[in-house]
């Protein structure tokens, strides 16, 4: 399993409003295809673009870009986050 959870802050929740991107926490060992393969196989959005970074805590985080507008929505709503 890579993904660990959805990253949801105050900050991650605006980047959704406007720009339809979801952030993930993820397996430090986790590579962008990976992470791309894994979400697209558990909630069935095509993925267009995956950006990781570090965490200040050492933490690995993935920011999806999805190709339908409401697909990050719809995700947040099915985990029963928003």
């Amino acid at each position: 399993m890579i993904l660990k959870y959805p990253f949801v802050t105050e900050k991650a929740m605006m980047t959704l409003e406007s720009q339809n991107k979801l952030q993930f926490l993820v397996r430090k060992e986790a590579s962008k295809p990976q992470i791309k393969r894994e979400i697209e196989k558990f909630f069935g959005h095509d993925v267009t673009t995956v950006k990781t970074l570090m965490t200040t805590k050492g933490h690995k985080k993935a920011i999806v870009s999805f190709a339908d507008q409401k697909a990050a929505e719809e995700i947040l709503s099915r985990l029963g986050i928003m």
